[in-house]
């Protein structure tokens, strides 16, 4: 049991440096750049996992952008700042306009083509009514 604490606790840093490393933004990188981090806490678990958190990320200046965020309600919130997107297709009100536009265009397509098949249709009717070159016996 004994021997086991030590390579859990090692293997806990290790992966908590790692998923540190890459989830930190590129300007709170100190001294090497993020890909040389990922490389260094990857293969060196114990060594590159204690510089990482030593030397790796700037901490003091995450802080400093906090406190100089404007307070406020929203503050430290940049999504309620943003303007809100509909959630659903349903609840926009430009998609529903658009599909309403698009449905009496269709409509009104629609109308032409049927009264442009009645129209053929009549016309149709009235050459067969008239006897015409067709109409006669061949012979």
């Amino acid at each position: 049991m004994l021997r086991v604490v030590p390579v859990v606790a090692l293997l806990a840093l290790w992966v908590w440096a790692f998923i540190d490393c890459l989830t930190t933004p590129e300007d709170e990188v100190r001294h090497l750049p993020k890909v040389v981090w990922v490389i260094i806490v990857l293969f060196f678990p114990l060594v590159g996992s204690i510089a990482w958190l030593v030397a790796g990320r700037d901490r003091t200046g995450a802080r400093r952008r906090q406190v100089s965020r404007p307070s406020g309600p929203t503050a430290g919130y940049p999504e309620y700042e943003r303007p809100r997107r509909p959630l659903a297709p349903d609840d926009d009100p430009e998609f529903l306009a658009s599909l309403k536009r698009g449905n009496e265009r269709h409509e009104d397509m629609l109308k032409q083509w049927e009264a442009d098949l009645r129209r053929r249709e009549e016309e149709l009717r009235r050459g067969e009514d008239r006897p015409g070159e067709g109409d006669r016996p061949k012979g």
